[in-house]
């Protein structure tokens, strides 16, 4: 079995290496190809993943190159964790916001219309080769903005069996669970708790918890309500949480508190590029010592907590036939009613090999489902530019982008966001 890694020079591909080490008595990888533009990456976090699998008896071989047709080749899974750009582009996404008073963030806002435009187009590019080199493989992407990647991605590369995948959920469904043992004193492992999340990628609402088929999440929210009303500064209102009686995902703060994290701005330097950037700047180093071979503890610090885990998890389900319930972002084909059956949605999804089907799901809250829509609608119209280079349609989803700028701001500030990423984006440009 070949895996291919697109982005395999990234600060993430250690920890992705260690969950394939431990799963080598289910899942028999013999190849795994990290393919990345930069060799320099390459060699650097391409050799400590080297050194790793040696370090662990060399189950698997692990393959270095910046050749993509090559890496793809022959590849039963292919996996994208790419930053068009990198962290220098995501910096300049950042105090784009910034500039305008908008929020200034990687995968939501302009700064996630900004990284989905650089994307698509690549990733439309790999689906591409997988369908001539190896045909049938999953795709499974990781890259941000995930579920407005993915959306591209069915619609423009349906031949390409494609899904999105978030850590959002599963790092939700561990801390439910950490808090569940603190309320009980009973410690229960994942595999025996579901939890019920609806939405789309980063705009998803918490909705239930079953522990062995039991629903638990009345015991859950009250105890979360009464921990927001002790604190000083909660994470959320607790009126917000108890009168909805769902729990927002985090990335939601920007939505439901948007001054906030705007205000929050104005103290950057560093923003969260410029932090990364001099985490990675230590990971890297530690990386390139020859004398390491183990992950460091800082790699947590790079964000992405049970990646490892959920990217396993997720191939080691299909390959098995484990028919596990798993949260992704896929076209939910009618599982929640009201909705476009060809949304992608990010909610529990059967994995099995098969394929990828979404259990049914209750409608969206009155409350939420607005947002939810308005969000899809400056997701297709994102598509539709990045796909085409289509200007108007740029436009339009700035628009629609419920923490978008204003009318007035518009053309200016697509002007800008083009200009700065047309090394990127020179199919906004043809015919200039």
């Amino acid at each position: 079995m070949k895996v291919a890694v697109i982005g395999g020079g990234s600060s993430y591909t250690p920890e992705l290496v260690n969950g394939f080490l431990a799963r080598v008595e289910t899942f028999p990888l013999d190849e795994l190809w990290l393919v990345d533009i930069s060799q320099e990456r390459l060699i650097v976090v391409g050799g400590f993943a080297q050194r790793m699998v040696a370090a662990a008896g060399s189950p698997f071989s692990v393959h270095l190159t910046t050749d993509r047709r090559a890496g793809v080749a022959g590849a039963s899974y292919v996996t994208t964790q790419l930053r068009v750009g990198g962290m220098e582009a995501r910096r300049q996404d950042e105090y784009l916001g910034r500039r305008y008073g908008l929020v200034g963030q990687e995968t939501t806002g302009i700064g996630g219309m900004a990284k989905a435009l650089r994307t698509i187009p690549v990733l439309l590019g790999i689906a591409q080769d997988m369908a001539e080199l190896a045909p049938g493989a999953p795709l499974v992407n990781f890259t941000n903005p995930a579920g407005l990647v993915t959306e591209a991605l069915v619609r423009y590369a349906p031949e390409v069996p494609a899904v999105g995948v978030c850590n959002v959920s599963i790092t939700t469904k561990m801390h439910l669970l950490e808090r569940w043992a603190a309320m009980t004193g009973v410690t229960v492992a994942p595999e025996r708790a579901q939890l019920d999340t609806l939405g789309l990628n980063h705009l998803t609402w918490h909705r239930g918890l079953t522990i062995d088929g039991e629903d638990v999440w009345p015991q859950i929210i009250a105890h979360y309500v009464a921990e927001l009303r002790a604190a000083e500064e909660p994470e959320w209102s607790p009126h917000l949480v108890a009168s909805l009686r769902m729990i927002p995902n985090y990335y939601l703060q920007y939505f439901y508190n948007t001054s906030h994290k705007i205000a929050e701005q104005a103290a950057w330097p560093p923003s969260r590029a410029e932090a990364v950037m001099a985490v990675e700047h230590d990971l890297l180093a530690y990386y390139g010592d020859p004398a390491n071979s183990t992950p460091p503890a800082d790699l947590m610090k790079r964000g992405g907590a049970y990646y490892s885990t959920l990217a396993t998890q997720l191939l080691n389900a299909h390959y098995n036939d484990l028919d596990e319930v798993h949260v992704v972002n896929t076209p939910h084909q009618g599982a929640v009613p009201g909705i476009p059956a060809d949304w992608v949605m990010e909610l529990p999804c059967r994995v099995g090999r098969a394929g990828i089907d979404p259990l049914p799901a209750a409608p969206l809250h009155p409350a939420v489902a607005g947002l939810a829509a308005a969000v899809k609608a400056y997701e297709l119209l994102t598509v539709e530019a990045a796909v085409h280079g289509d200007r108007e349609a740029a436009y339009q989803a700035l628009l629609a982008n419920p923490i978008g700028p204003e009318m007035g701001q518009v053309d200016a500030l697509l002007d800008e966001l083009l200009t700065i990423n047309r090394p990127y984006l020179p199919h906004f440009f043809d015919g200039q």
